[in-house]
């Protein structure tokens, strides 16, 4: 199973944009669809919201990709903070 790190900057990220974010789908709207087909899981759990608030800690899968969401790192502010 393959994992990448995402570092969220800020609270949360959306599920589908997240799923953009880090090239499992072209455009939040495709991240949608992905997520109501079923195949999206948020820490092993199957999820359907399609803008499930995924937080630092989580894990989401999706096929044989694996992402792990990360906090902001220290120091950094987050774009809407600044």
């Amino acid at each position: 199973m393959e994992t990448s790190d995402f570092t969220l900057q800020g609270e949360y990220v959306e599920l589908n944009q997240l799923l953009k974010l880090v090239g499992v789908c072209d455009s939040g709207g495709a991240g949608k669809m992905l997520v109501a087909s079923g195949a999206v899981k948020v820490d092993g759990k199957k999820e359907l919201r399609k803008t499930c608030k995924v937080r630092a800690g989580q894990t989401v899968s999706v096929g044989d990709l694996r992402i792990k969401v990360l906090p902001t790192a220290a120091g950094q502010m987050p774009d809407s903070a600044a």
